[in-house]
């Protein structure tokens, strides 16, 4: 047996042996790329003005014998990489200046030779008071004006003077991206700016997570469809250089008032924060406090991304609404108060195939001992129940709603505490918007749902997610929404359980009214126990704060 084994590994040792011969052999003779030669044209240049015609563009040509690749190494401390060996250059400090550039050829393997070049070149571009504002003269920071309106934004890179100036399609609603663990990170973001040796400088801190784009995600090692945060470390200082801008916006009638004309560019593959596969951004407008810019995505140049920034880093205050404007306590007996309350009559489910016929009996609603109780029954073959609504008695936009509640029990229950847009007869579901505070399957006890339907986010492919309770048809639980203009928050007895930011682009920034309902089956509720007679949601009050 030892002696199979001293065979075999001497086998295998010689394989590896050859194996690494071949590897060596693949290679080839490594030889340093020889007769580096560098051209360069001064973009511009006549025998007036010797030096370029004042746009500081250079354009360089490299040819070596046996190189793959090549890379400039300049002054000002900026680095390209040229596989074709042709590049050209803006070299942005006013005047007639002398660069020395180093160029570097690489073979196989990596060998690489080098040589280095002067270049005098001219340039006439400055805007000094940009680079006062940025940097203060000596060093400032940005931060996201993540409580603005607009912060983000994205539109169209096209000659239409009414859309290419800002975010056409899109503007986050102030906080937006604090309402997911996906997006948080951009608030993180600390963007310095600074004056060193003349040079204006960059630096970008952002905690180790980069918020990107869903067209980068495999940048920072993810994956998916959507914006999100990854961990994803960017230091060091990078050197940036302005030179004038040469968007679609300089057409516009109004350009001298959406643009400033000038752009950045932050070396080494810099970025704004927000990762769109761009390192270049116009400035659209500048003042001691606050910068917009436009960068167009690297890979749709059809798409340009907006950012508002400030020096002053803003502070989320949670929003909370305090100021009761509306309630029923249920503590009077009897019918529901019909000032607060109206009936939705009928069966059918309203297109989700539900068993119940709603009725306005008291056999299925009725206020008693300082509960309402909604109750679903069996009659004959078929179900009874209530829904009840404010519509044409109370509705309101932006507020907390809490509902104190008990649910019923039984396979094939499906209660409900929601809220619909009002305007549902003339922008019709799901584009009128719907806000699901509590949805409960009477087959998946303890499980509470809470959803928000609106266009591409509806039925089963609806924005929610859920929250397992204990005892959620024996004890009374509370079920709350907090919604405003930057979100909208569900709530179990004061556990948060899901979050969606809301923006200009959604349905929840008009009116809504209240419903709640106990369905039987249909397409949520599911199949209905053979044995179920009847089961009761009670509420012990609603109240709504602004």
């Amino acid at each position: 047996m030892k002696k199979i084994l001293i065979n075999t590994i001497t086998i295998f040792t010689l394989l590896l042996m050859v194996n690494c011969s071949k590897d060596d052999y693949s290679f080839g003779e490594l030889t340093s790329p020889t007769n580096l030669t560098v051209t360069y044209e001064m973009i511009g240049k006549t025998t007036a003005m010797p030096d370029g015609d004042g746009t500081g563009k250079v354009k360089f040509t490299v040819k070596a014998d046996d190189a793959i690749s090549y890379k400039f190494v300049f002054s000002d401390g900026t680095t390209e990489n040229a596989p074709s060996g042709v590049f050209e250059k803006r070299f942005t400090k006013t005047g007639v200046n002398t660069y020395t550039v180093i160029v570097i050829a690489s073979g196989k393997a990596g060998v690489t030779s080098n040589t280095t070049v002067d270049v005098k070149v001219l340039s006439t571009f400055s805007d000094d008071e940009a680079v006062t504002l940025l940097t203060g003269g000596t060093s400032k920071k940005w931060y996201f004006s993540a409580s603005e309106v607009g912060h983000l934004g994205v539109g169209p890179n096209n000659s239409d003077a009414t859309q290419n100036y800002y975010g056409f399609w899109y503007q986050a609603a102030a906080f937006e991206k604090a309402g997911a663990a996906s997006s948080s990170c951009l608030y993180d973001n600390v963007m310095t700016f600074s004056l060193v040796g003349g040079q204006l400088k960059f630096n970008l801190d952002n905690g180790g997570k980069t918020f990107f784009n869903a067209s980068y995600l495999s940048v920072g090692g993810g994956s998916g469809s959507e914006d999100s945060c990854l961990n994803y470390t960017v230091s060091g200082t990078k050197s940036v250089s302005l030179s004038p801008s040469e968007s679609v916006i300089l057409k516009n009638p109004n350009a001298a008032t959406q643009t400033r004309g000038t752009s950045m560019t932050i070396a080494d593959s810099g970025f704004m924060g927000y990762y769109i596969g761009q390192s270049t951004y116009e400035i659209l407008s500048i003042t001691e406090n606050r910068m917009v810019v436009r960068g167009l995505m690297g890979g749709d140049a059809g798409v340009a991304w907006y950012h508002t920034f400030t020096t002053t880093k803003p502070t989320q205050t949670v929003t909370d609404y305090t100021k009761l404007v509306w309630f029923d306590e249920f503590n009077t007996d009897g019918a529901p108060d019909a000032t607060k309350w109206a009936y939705d009559l009928g069966a059918g489910g309203w297109g989700n195939s539900e068993l119940q016929t709603y009725t306005s009996s008291a056999d299925n609603v009725i206020v008693s001992g300082g509960n309402l109780k909604i109750t679903a029954k069996k009659v004959g073959s078929g179900y009874t129940s209530t829904r009840l609504k404010s519509e044409g008695k109370y509705k309101f936009t932006y507020g907390k709603v809490e509902v104190r509640a008990k649910l019923p029990a039984g396979a094939g229950t499906w209660p409900a505490i929601w809220m619909l847009g009002s305007d549902y007869a003339t922008n019709t579901w799901p584009g009128c918007g719907e806000i699901d505070i509590m949805e409960h399957k009477g087959s998946e006890p303890n499980v509470i749902h809470g959803t928000l339907h609106y266009p591409n986010n509806s039925g089963g492919n609806g924005n929610g997610s859920t929250k397992t309770i204990t005892n959620a048809s024996t004890e009374f639980h509370v079920y709350k929404t907090i919604w405003s203009p930057a979100t909208v928050k569900l709530y179990v007895d004061d556990v948060l359980f899901h979050t969606v930011a809301n923006n200009s682009s959604l349905p929840f920034n008009k009116d809504f009214f209240m419903i709640m309902n106990v369905a039987m089956g249909g397409t949520f509720g599911g199949a209905v126990d053979s044995a179920f007679t009847q089961s009761s949601m009670e509420i012990d009050y609603v109240r709504v704060y602004q």
